[in-house]
C-alpha cells in the first residue's frame, strides 16, 4: 500500500485506493469557497452591526465624536508606511479577486464542482476589500491612531484563510503531478498581500503623525505618561517601519555607532512609551485595581494580575509561535516527497522538483520569520513584567509595616529584586512552549502516521514515556530549587549584614568567624546546587537520549507489525525525531523554569501581601479647624501587636502650636516610639492620633543618601540660595563645607560613610530644616555633636529658624531641657510625668535622677575648672600662650573630614563613589582561559569535547545506516535482515546516549566546581580587602556579583559554553553529510560562513558593550532600594514617595534600555543568519532537484536534507551561543575583577608574633605619625608625635573634622600611615599581623553595630566564654534585667541591624563585648552618646572600676566623660594642637579645652541656677 505500507488484504486496499483518488475531489476548492463565503459573510454583517451602532450613537449625542477619532482640529502631518502598506495590500487583493472573478466568467480555472458557489465566494471576496478600502480611506480621513478591531481580525482571519488554501494548493500540485495554473499564482500573490496585512493587524497602530493647526507637534499620549518619559533621545523601535520591525533595521544606526567607539549609555537610545517602567508600572497597577475590584478582597491576587498584564502581548507571542511551530513540520512532512521524487526523477517534471525545493524554503521562511518575532515579544514582554514587578515591589519596600520589615531582611528583598524576579521573566519566555508543545507532538504524530501507519502510536507512546518520566524529576527538582532559593537567601541576608558592618568586623577582628560563617551557608547552598544539576544532568542525558529511544520503539514496532519502511519513511521519520527534540528538550525545561518561577512568584506575592503601614492610623485635621497640631488621645501602640505587654500605652499629649517639646527618659524607655506613633510607623492598637499640618523627621541613627551634601539638603525641593544659606549656617555647616575638596557639592559615600558621626547629623538637621515643615520631630539630635557645636544648633536652629514651629526632641542633653515648654518623661513605654523644668522637679518621682546624674557632670567640672583659675594667676605664662595660641588658631586648610576610608575624591569634583568599572573592547581569550583552566587546568574539557564528538558520530552513523540499508521504494529488499538492521541501530544509538551522560555529568561537575572556586576566591578576596575599598564602593555592587552574576555562574555559564561547542560539533557533522551527496554546496557554504562571521564580529562590538552597560546598570537599582527601604521612615515623614519612586522610575528604565536593546541586537543579528542559512539550504535543494538521476543516491540525498532542515537552526544556533557566552562570561569577568582585589596585611605574620600576654602595660607612642587617604589628597594627620602612657585615661577632643576618628583608626590600623610609625609596648604595629593586633585591642564604636541572631551570639560571637561572664557582663553594662525578662534569656532573637533593640541599648552591648574582651587598651568612640546622663554616669563609673589599670582611650563630645582624664589631647586640622593633664591645659584661659569647658558651662547655666534653686 503506497500510502501507508501496510500489508492488507485485496478489498481493504481496493478502498483506500479510491479514497486515494477521492482525494483531489474532496481536496477541492470548493471547501475553500463555502468557508471563504461564511468569512466574507460574519466580516460584512459585523461591519454592518457596527456601522448601525455608531450611527445611532451620533444621533442621539450629535455633539461627540468617535472614541478613537483624534481631535477635528489636527491636522495630518505625515502619512506612515504602515497607512500606505494596509492601502497597497487591499488594492492589489481588490484586483487579484477582480481578475479571477472574470478568468471565472470566461470559464478558465473554474476547478470548483458548484459554479455558484465559485462565483458567489470571489464577488463577496470582491465586495469585502472593496469595503476594507473603503474603511481604510475613512480611517485617514477621521485621523484615526489605531485601525479598528473588526478591520484586524478580519485581516488575522483572512491570512489564516489564504495560508490553509495554499497549503491544500501545494499538497495537490505535489500529489497529482500537476502542473502550476493561473489560478495557483494569483492565489500566492494573495497570500502575499494578506501576509502583509497581518503583520500590520499585530502591531494594530495606522503609524500616522498628526499635528496641530497651528503647525505644533502633538505627540497624543497620555498626560501622565508624556510627563514622565523626559526622554532626550528618540525611541527607533517606536518610529519603526513594518518592514524594519520584521527585520529588526530599525537597530542599524545603533550597531553603526556601536562600531566607531564602544558604547556609553548615552550612547543608547531610549525605550518605547509602552516599555518604559512608568507605562508598565501603571498598566500593572490598573490590573491589580480591576482584580481587586472584581474579587472584593483586601490583598488582590498579584497571579491574576500578572494574567491580566500580560494576556494582550502573550496572546500575540502565541500565535507567532503556533505559526513558527507549523512551518517546521513542513521540511519533515515532504521528506518522503522528495525522496520520491529523486527515485523517479525521469517521470517527474523539473517544475514539481522545484516547486518542493520552494515549498521547503518557504516554510523555512515563514518559520524563520515568526520565530524570531514570538522570542522578541516574549523578551519584550519580560521587561514590561519586571519593571512593573519591581516597581511594586519598591512601592511596597516603602510601606511596610514594623512587623513585616523584620520578618523580610534588606538582603532577602534584594534577593527578590535580582533572582526571583529574573526568574518570573524567564517564565513570559518559556509560556509560549505550552502553546506549541501539543501542536508539535500532534504534528509529529501526523506525519510518522502517514509515513509508519500504526508505527505512530509506538510513538506517542514512547513520547508520552519519556514525558512522563519527568514528573517525579520535576517534583524533586523543584524541591531542590525551593532549597537552593532559601540557602541563596541566608547567604545574601549574611553577606549584606557583613558588608554593611564591615568596620565592625574588622575592628573586632571577627574577619575569620564572618568569613567561615560565610563558607558554611555557602556549602549548603552549594550541596543543593549539586544535587540539582546532578538531577539537571540526568535529565539532559534522558532527552538528548530520548529520540533515540522513541525511534528504536518505532522501528521495531514497525518491524513487529510488518510494515514496510522505505528510505523516505525512515527519513521522514528520522526527521520527525529530530523535530521531536525541540518539543521534548523543551519539556524539562519548561517544567524547570515553572518550578523555579512558581517557587519565584510565591516569594514575590508573599512579600507583596505583607502587612502594610495603616494609612488611617493617623487623622490628618486642617489647620483652620484646631488649635493643637499634635494630639493623641488615650492611645496605646505596639511594634509586634502579638506581644502581650505593648510598646506605649495610655499615650494622652496635646500639643499646641508652636510648643517645643523635650522627651526624655533611660534607655529603652519609649522615647523613640512615642516619636515613631506620631509618624505612624507604629501600630495603633487603640486611642487616636490627629495632626495638623506637615512633618519633618530626624531619625535617632542619621540617614544620608549617596549622592553630594546640596542634595542631601535639599532633598527634592528647589534651590533658594537666601533660604539655604540661613539653613546651612543655623545648622553650624558653613565650617565644614569650607574642609571639603568640593564644599557642599562634595559627593557623601553609602550612608555617609565619609562624614563624622556629626556631621551626618548635621547635615539631616538642615535636611529638615529646609523643609519649612509645620512639625518638626528630632530624634536625639545633639548625641553626635560636640559641646560648642551643640549649643550652636540649639540656639541657631531649634530656637532660631524654628522658633515659631512644633517641635518634639529627644534628648539625654539635661542641660538643653530648661528651655522646652514642655518635657515629657518616658518610663517603660507610658508618659511617667509631663510639665516644664522646675514643676518637674519639684515632683520627686524620677525626673530628679536625671537631673541628678547631670549635676554631678557638671559639679566634676566646674571644680576643675575653678581650681585651674585659682592657681592660672600664678602660674601664668605669657610666652607659652603665645605658642598655644599661634597652634589652636590655625587657619582652616582644605582636607577632607575624618573618614572611616579612603577617598578616592578628585580635588576637583569631590566624588567618593566613582561609576562602576566595566572592562571594554572583547573579552580576552585570557578570561575564557582563565575560566577554562580553574578546575584542574582545564583536563576535563577534552574529555567532554571527546564524549560530544563521539556522540555526533554515533548518531550520524545510526542515521546513515538507517538510510542506507533500506531501499528508496517499497518493491525492493532491504540489504539485511530486520533484526540485524535494528540491533546496529539500537548498539549504535545506545552508545550516542552513554557519551551523552558522560558529556552531562562532566558539564556539571565542571560547572559547578568552577562556580564555587571562583565564589570562594572572590569572596576571600572581599573579606580581606582594605576599609578603603568598602567606602568606595556601593554595597548594591558588590551583593549584584554575589548574587546575580554568580547565579549566572553557577546555573548558566558551563552550560553556555558547553552548547557553544555541541552546536559546532553538531554543525560539522551536518556539513559532513551534505557534502558526502553533493561537495558543489561548499561553494555557497565558505562565502555564507565568511558572512556569517562578519556578521558575529560586526554584532558583538556592540552587543558585548550593550551586555557590560546593563550590567553596571543593575546595582544602582539595588542600591537605591537599599537606601530607600533603610529611610523608608524618613521618605514617609516628608511625603518624598513619589519623588523616590519616580527616581526608581528612572534607574529601572535605565538599565531596561541597553537590555532591551542587547536582545534586540540578538534577535537582528538572528534573523540574518537564519536567512543565510535558509540561502545555504535552499542552494543544497536546487542542487540536488537540478543534478541528473544517477548521479546521487536518493536516500542519502534525502538524509542530508533531513540534517539540512535544522542547519538554519543550526548555523544561527553556533553564532548565537558565541555571542551568548561572550554575555554570559561577563558575569565571570565581573567576579573575576573582585577576586584580585589588593588585600590589607597579613592576619597573621608567623615570624613576628607578639607575646601572648601582649600589650601588657598598653603604652602608645607615636612618631611622626603622617595619614592621607589618597595618594592626590592631602595629610589628614600631619607629624603626630606623643606618648600615652600605659594605665591611663587619655581624651581626645577637637572640632568636627579634626582627626580624632582617624587617630582612632591608625591604631587599629583600618589606615595606614604614610609615615611615621605607632609603638604599643615597644612592638611597631606595622610589624605584626592585623589579627593579632586587633583582637588584642578593644573598642566601643560611635555607630553601635548588632548582627541578626541571639544576644549572646552578639557579645561573644567567637564562643569564647562562659554563659556567667556573659551574665556579668549583662549585669555591668544595664543589660540584665532587660534580657534576663525575655522568655529566651541569651538565646533572644536580634533581628537585622538590632532593630528590636533601642539604639542606647545596642551601644550597651557593645560595652558589654569590652567587658567580656577586657583588652589592655580600651577605645571609646562617642561611646555613651545615645544614652541618657543617668546611664551615662553608671557607664563611666563601670569603665572606670573594670578598666582601673588599663589604658582607656575617649573620644567624647560630652565634656564630663573626659575631664577627669589623666591626660587631654586636643587635636586642631590634622596636628596636636595642645596635650597636657585638664588641670594644666585650663590653667591657659585661651586654650582651646579652657574655651571648650567655658562653653559647656556657659550652656549649663540656666540649668545649674534652676538646680541650685531647687535644692
Amino acid at each position: 500500500m503506497a500510502i501507508l505500507g501496510i500489508d492488507l488484504g485485496s478489498h481493504e486496499l481496493q478502498i483506500l485506493q479510491e479514497l486515494q483518488r477521492a482525494w483531489p475531489k474532496v481536496n477541492s476548492p470548493c471547501l475553500r469557497e463555502q468557508v471563504s463565503i461564511i468569512l466574507q459573510l460574519g466580516f460584512l454583517g459585523t461591519l454592518l452591526l457596527v456601522s448601525l451602532g455608531r450611527l445611532v450613537h451620533l444621533l442621539g449625542n450629535r455633539s461627540n465624536t468617535t472614541d478613537q477619532a483624534t481631535d477635528r482640529h489636527m491636522i495630518c502631518h505625515r502619512s506612515s508606511i504602515i497607512d500606505k502598506s494596509s492601502i497597497v495590500c487591499t488594492a492589489l487583493l481588490v484586483g487579484t479577486h477582480l481578475l479571477m472573478l472574470l478568468m471565472l466568467t470566461n470559464g478558465n480555472d473554474a476547478s470548483c464542482l458548484s459554479t455558484t458557489q465559485a462565483f458567489s465566494s470571489e464577488i463577496m471576496q470582491v465586495v469585502s476589500w472593496a469595503v476594507t478600502l473603503i474603511v481604510l480611506y475613512k480611517i485617514r480621513r477621521e485621523k484615526y491612531m489605531k485601525f479598528p478591531w473588526i478591520l484586524r481580525a478580519w485581516w488575522m482571519c483572512n491570512f489564516l484563510l489564504s495560508l490553509f488554501c495554499t497549503t491544500l494548493d501545494i499538497n495537490y500540485i505535489i500529489t497529482s503531478h500537476s502542473h502550476l495554473r493561473t489560478r495557483d499564482l494569483a492565489n500566492f500573490i494573495c497570500l502575499l498581500a494578506s501576509t502583509g496585512l497581518f503583520s500590520i493587524s499585530i502591531r494594530g497602530k495606522t503609524g500616522m503623525v498628526f499635528s496641530h493647526a497651528n503647525g505644533m507637534g502633538e505627540p497624543l499620549l497620555s498626560e501622565e505618561v508624556e510627563k514622565r518619559s523626559e526622554s532626550k533621545r528618540e525611541s527607533p523601535y517606536g518610529k519603526a517601519t513594518l518592514l524594519q520591525l520584521i527585520t529588526f533595521s530599525w537597530l542599524n544606526p545603533l550597531f553603526a555607532a556601536g562600531i566607531k567607539k564602544p558604547l556609553e549609555q548615552n550612547d543608547v537610545p531610549d525605550l518605547d512609551i509602552k516599555d518604559s517602567a512608568a507605562f508598565s508600572s501603571r498598566s500593572f497597577s490598573d490590573c491589580l485595581k480591576q482584580v481587586k475590584d472584581k474579587d472584593g478582597a483586601k490583598n488582590p491576587s498579584i497571579y491574576r494580575a500578572i494574567f491580566f498584564f500580560i494576556r494582550k502581548k502573550a496572546a500575540i507571542n502565541a500565535l507567532f509561535a503556533v505559526v513558527s511551530a507549523i512551518a517546521s513540520y513542513v521540511g519533515p512532512y515532504l521528506i518522503d516527497n522528495f525522496v520520491n521524487f529523486l527515485t523517479d526523477k525521469k517521470s517527474r517534471s523539473l517544475e514539481s522538483g522545484y516547486l518542493l525545493a520552494l515549498a521547503f524554503v518557504g516554510a523555512k521562511m515563514v518559520e524563520t520569520t515568526a520565530q524570531r518575532q514570538w522570542i522578541f515579544g516574549a523578551r519584550q514582554l519580560g521587561l514590561r513584567l519586571r519593571a512593573a514587578l519591581i516597581l511594586r515591589m519598591y512601592k511596597k519596600g516603602l510601606v511596610l509595616s514594623g512587623q513585616s520589615r523584620q520578618s523580610h531582611t534588606s538582603g532577602e528583598i534584594i534577593n527578590h529584586m535580582s533572582v526571583d524576579v529574573q526568574r518570573i521573566t524567564k517564565l513570559t519566555w518559556y509560556l509560549n512552549t505550552v502553546w506549541m508543545l501539543p501542536i508539535q507532538i500532534s504534528l509529529a504524530i501526523y506525519i510518522l502516521h502517514i509515513n509508519l501507519g500504526l508505527g505512530s502510536v509506538a510513538a506517542l507512546a514512547a513520547t508520552l514515556t519519556v514525558m512522563a518520566c519527568n514528573i517525579p524529576l520535576t517534583r524533586t527538582q523543584k524541591k531542590y530549587q525551593s532549597k537552593i532559593m532559601e540557602a541563596k537567601d541566608s547567604r545574601m541576608k549574611s553577606t549584606s549584614e557583613v558588608l554593611q558592618n564591615v568596620k565592625t568586623v574588622k575592628l573586632q577582628a571577627w574577619d575569620n568567624q564572618f568569613l567561615n560563617k560565610l563558607e558554611s551557608l555557602r556549602k549548603i547552598e552549594y550541596e543543593w546546587l549539586w544535587k540539582s544539576q546532578r538531577l539537571g544532568a540526568l535529565s539532559g542525558f534522558i532527552f538528548w537520549g530520548s529520540p533515540t529511544f522513541i525511534s528504536i520503539v518505532t522501528f521495531g514496532t514497525c518491524m513487529l507489525m510488518g510494515i514496510q519502511l522505505t528510505a523516505g519513511r525512515v527519513l521522514a521519520a528520522l526527521a520527525t525525531f529530530r523535530m521531536l527534540q525541540d518539543p521534548i528538550f523543551s519539556l524539562p525545561d519548561l517544567l524547570n523554569v515553572i518550578t523555579q518561577g512558581k517557587v519565584s512568584a510565591d516569594r514575590v506575592v508573599s512579600y507583596l501581601q505583607e502587612d502594610e503601614i495603616r494609612q488611617d492610623a493617623i487623622e490628618y485635621i486642617p489647620k483652620n479647624q484646631t488649635q493643637f497640631d499634635i494630639e493623641i488621645i488615650n492611645a496605646t501602640f505596639s511594634w509586634n501587636p502579638d506581644l502581650i505587654t505593648p510598646t506605649l500605652s495610655n499615650i494622652e499629649v496635646k500639643i499646641k502650636r508652636g510648643v517645643k517639646v523635650a522627651i526624655c527618659g533611660m534607655v529603652g524607655s519609649g522615647k523613640s516610639s512615642l516619636l515613631s506613633c506620631i509618624l505612624g510607623e507604629i501600630d495603633k492598637l487603640s486611642g487616636q492620633v490627629k495632626i495638623s499640618g506637615t512633618k519633618a523627621y530626624v531619625p535617632q541613627s542619621p540617614w544620608i543618601l549617596s549622592g553630594n551634601i546640596r542634595d542631601n539638603i535639599l532633598f527634592g525641593n528647589p534651590y533658594d540660595p537666601n533660604k539655604y544659606d540661613r539653613t546651612v549656617q543655623s545648622c553650624a555647616l558653613i565650617k565644614d563645607f569650607e574642609l571639603f575638596s568640593a564644599g557642599d557639592l562634595t559627593e557623601i559615600g553609602e550612608r555617609g560613610i565619609n562624614m563624622s558621626g556629626g556631621q551626618k547629623q548635621r547635615i539631616q538637621i538642615a535636611r529638615a530644616v529646609y523643609q519649612d515643615a509645620d512639625i518638626y520631630l528630632l530624634d536625639d539630635p545633639f548625641s553626635a555633636v560636640d559641646a560648642h557645636t551643640g549649643t550652636q544648633l540649639f540656639a541657631d536652629c531649634l530656637m532660631g529658624m524654628l522658633k515659631d514651629k512644633t517641635i518634639l526632641f529627644v534628648t539625654h542633653q539635661v542641660e538643653f531641657l530648661p528651655a522646652a515648654d514642655l518635657i515629657l518623661v518616658m518610663r517603660d513605654g507610658r508618659i511617667a510625668q509631663a510639665g516644664k523644668f522646675e514643676d518637674l522637679l519639684k515632683q520627686n518621682s524620677g525626673f530628679e535622677v536625671l537631673v541628678g546624674a547631670h549635676s554631678k557632670a557638671l559639679e566634676s567640672i566646674l571644680t576643675v575648672e575653678n581650681s585651674s583659675r585659682a592657681t592660672q594667676e600664678s602660674t601664668a605664662d605669657d610666652e607659652s600662650n603665645k605658642d598655644f595660641d599661634s597652634t589652636a588658631e590655625l587657619p582652616p586648610r582644605k582636607h577632607d573630614s575624618e573618614h572611616d576610608l579612603s577617598l578616592e575624591i578628585s580635588e576637583k569634583e569631590g566624588r567618593l563613589v566613582q561609576d562602576e568599572e566595566r572592562e571594554k573592547g572583547s573579552i580576552g581569550k585570557e578570561v575564557y582561559w582563565s575560566y577554562i583552566t580553574t578546575v584542574k587546568g582545564g583536563a576535563l574539557i577534552p574529555i567532554i569535547l571527546i564524549a560530544q564528538s563521539s556522540f555526533q558520530i554515533l548518531q550520524v552513523a545510526s542515521n546513515y545506516w538507517m538510510a542506507w540499508v533500506y531501499p528508496p521504494d517499497s518493491d525492493t529488499e532491504p540489504l539485511y535482515k530486520m533484526d540485524i538492521i535494528l540491533l546496529v541501530y539500537v548498539l549504535l544509538a545506545v552508545g550516542s546516549s552513554l557519551c551523552v551522560l558522560l558529556r552531562t555529568m562532566l558539564v556539571a561537575i565542571t560547572g559547578l566546581w568552577t562556580a564555587q572556586t571562583l565564589f570562594m576566591k572572590m569572596l576571600y578576596s572581599v573579606m580581606r580587602a582594605p576599609m578603603a575599598f568598602f567606602d568606595s564602593t556601593p554595597t548594591g555592587r558588590i551583593l549584584n556579583r554575589a548574587s546575580t552574576d554568580q547565579s549566572a555562574l553557577d546555573l548558566e555559564v558551563a552550560w553556555t559554553l558547553g552548547r557553544c561547542a555541541f552546536y559546532i560539533i553538531q554543525l560539522l557533522g551536518t556539513i559532513a553529510v551534505m557534502s558526502q551527496v553533493a561537495w558543489e554546496v561548499f561553494v555557497i557554504f565558505i562565502p555564507v560562513t565568511a558572512i556569517c562571521i562578519w556578521y558575529q564580529q560586526y554584532y558583538i562590538t556592540t552587543a558585548r558593550e550593550l551586555a557590560r552597560i546593563s550590567g553596571t546598570q543593575r546595582a544602582p537599582i539595588l542600591h537605591h532600594f537599599a537606601e530607600s527601604i533603610a529611610g523608608a521612615a524618613t521618605i514617609r515623614a516628608f511625603d518624598q514617595e513619589d519623588r523616590f519612586t519616580d527616581g526608581n522610575l528612572g534607574l529601572v528604565d535605565n538599565h531596561s534600555r541597553p537590555w532591551f536593546h542587547l536582545v534586540s541586537a540578538m534577535e537582528w543579528l538572528s534573523f540574518r543568519l537564519n536567512l543565510l542559512s535558509n540561502s545555504v539550504f535552499a542552494f543544497a535543494l536546487l542542487l540536488l532537484v537540478s543534478l541528473p538521476e544517477g548521479i546521487i543516491i536518493p536516500s542519502i540525498a534525502g538524509l542530508a536534507v533531513t540534517y539540512a532542515i535544522n542547519l538554519n537552526v543550526l548555523q544561527a544556533s553556533v553564532i548565537w551561543n558565541i555571542c551568548n557566552a561572550e554575555t554570559n562570561m561577563i558575569s565571570f569577568e565581573r567576579i573575576l575583577q573582585y577576586s584580585h582585589l589588593a588585600s590589607e596585611a597579613a592576619l597573621l605574620i608567623e615570624d613576628s608574633r607578639p607575646p601572648s600576654n601582649w600589650p601588657e602595660t598598653g603604652k602608645i607612642c607615636f612618631r611622626n605619625l603622617q595619614i592621607r587617604y589618597a595618594e592626590h589628597l592631602p595629610s589628614v594627620l600631619k607629624n603626630i608625635t606623643c606618648m600615652f602612657p600605659g594605665r591611663r585615661k587619655i581624651g581626645v577632643v577637637g572640632r568636627t573634622g579634626s582627626g580624632k576618628s582617624t587617630l582612632i583608626q591608625a591604631i587599629f590600623r583600618i589606615v595606614e600611615p604614610r609615615e611615621g610609625s605607632i609603638i604599643i609596648d615597644d612592638i611597631d604595629i606595622s610589624k605584626i599581623g592585623l589579627h593579632d593586633l586587633r583582637s588584642r585591642l578593644s573598642i566601643i564604636p560611635q555607630d553601635p553595630t548588632m548582627f541578626e541572631g541571639t544576644v549572646r551570639g552578639n557579645l561573644d560571637p567567637l564562643e569564647q566564654y562562659s554563659d556567667r561572664e556573659v551574665w556579668e557582663a549583662l549585669e555591668k553594662c544595664q543589660l540584665g534585667d532587660i534580657v534576663r525578662g525575655k522568655e529566651e534569656k541569651l538565646d533572644f532573637t536580634v533581628v537585622e541591624n538590632g532593630e528590636n533593640w533601642s539604639v542606647g541599648q545596642r551601644q550597651l552591648f557593645c560595652l558589654g563585648r569590652a567587658l567580656l574582651k577586657k583588652s589592655s587598651i580600651l577605645v571609646l568612640d562617642e561611646a555613651t552618646a545615645s544614652v541618657d546622663s543617668a546611664t551615662d554616669g553608671v557607664i563611666q563609673k563601670i569603665i572606670s572600676q573594670e578598666f582601673k589599670n588599663h589604658t582607656v582611650v575617649t573620644i567624647a563630645h560630652r565634656i564630663h566623660t573626659v575631664i577627669d582624664s589623666d591626660l587631654i589631647l586636643v587635636l586642631s586640622d590634622g596636628r596636636i594642637a595642645e596635650y597636657d593633664t585638664p588641670t594644666k591645659l585650663l590653667e591657659r584661659e585661651n586654650s582651646f579645652f579652657s574655651r571648650l569647658i567655658r562653653e559647656y558651662s556657659k550652656r549649663s547655666q540656666s540649668f545649674s541656677n534652676t538646680a541650685h534653686l531647687n535644692s
